[in-house]
């Protein structure tokens, strides 16, 4: 028979062991999720001495493949281009989120916004305004190298999809993407449509001059976002009205 102290010795060494046990498959399980975690490498935004203000994310789900108007409080610079570039840079930042619904890398995604004033003229350079750091510069932006026009001086390719502009004072957005966002977009018909979409419907929610929108990657044109989304066409905007939109919350990382 044996003895009452060596089987309570035993029972208290088993109950030692399998805590360790537990101790230690829960270490394991904190190192394997910090290993697996998703780095959030969105660059910072500088801090803007400006007051939030309310605009609107359209924001893509990929379970309904829709698309829905949330309300955010954003300090945003004044100048158009800078606006643009920081609106653009929030929403794509919503992405990378946990928990979001269109889960997107982290990192930079718009490098620069530049604005033509519509009809485009084949044969002048066009002035747009880029804020860097603050400090608001002018750049020059050769329409030639926009998609679409066969030579400096002779009329659009894809004139046909280039009318003038709906209202007075129309403009197109070039939006020039950064090329790691294009390389790591997740590839597919639907998932690289929705982002586009995404982008579009924010545009046309945030500012109505804004009639078309063309895209470029590391400043250069690109035939897709990752394989099916077309960035070589001129797309429509559709100013959405605010009074659609519907409050979202802010997400958390």
């Amino acid at each position: 028979m044996i003895p009452r102290y060596q089987r309570i010795l035993f029972w208290c060494l088993s109950g030692a062991i399998l805590l360790m046990a537990l101790v230690l498959l829960h270490g394991c399980e904190q190192a394997r999720e910090k290993l697996t975690r998703h780095r959030d490498e969105t660059p910072l935004a500088a801090p803007l001495a400006a007051p939030s203000e309310t605009v609107h994310l359209a924001l893509a789900n990929d379970v309904t493949g829709s698309i829905a108007l949330v309300e955010r409080e954003v300090a945003l610079p004044t100048e158009t281009t800078a606006r643009a570039r920081a609106l653009l840079t929030r929403l794509i930042a919503e992405y990378s989120y946990k928990g979001s619904a269109h889960p997107l890398e982290s990192g930079p995604a718009v490098d620069d916004v530049f604005l033509l004033d519509l009809p485009l003229t084949p044969h002048a350079e066009a002035g747009a305004k880029s804020t860097e750091n603050g400090k608001t510069a002018t750049a020059r932006v050769d329409q030639s190298v926009v998609p679409g026009w066969s030579a400096p001086d002779g009329p659009p390719s894809n004139a046909d999809q280039n009318p003038g502009p709906r209202n007075p004072g129309g403009k197109m957005a070039v939006i020039n993407l950064h090329g790691s966002f294009a390389d790591q977009h997740p590839s597919g018909i639907e998932p690289e449509t929705l982002t586009i979409d995404s982008i579009l419907e924010t545009i046309g929610a945030n500012f109505p001059q804004i009639e078309q929108v063309r895209f470029l990657v590391d400043g250069q044109p690109r035939e897709t976002l990752n394989g099916h989304a077309d960035l070589l066409r001129t797309y429509q905007v559709t100013s959405t009205s605010s009074d659609s939109a519907q409050p979202g919350t802010q997400e958390e990382k």
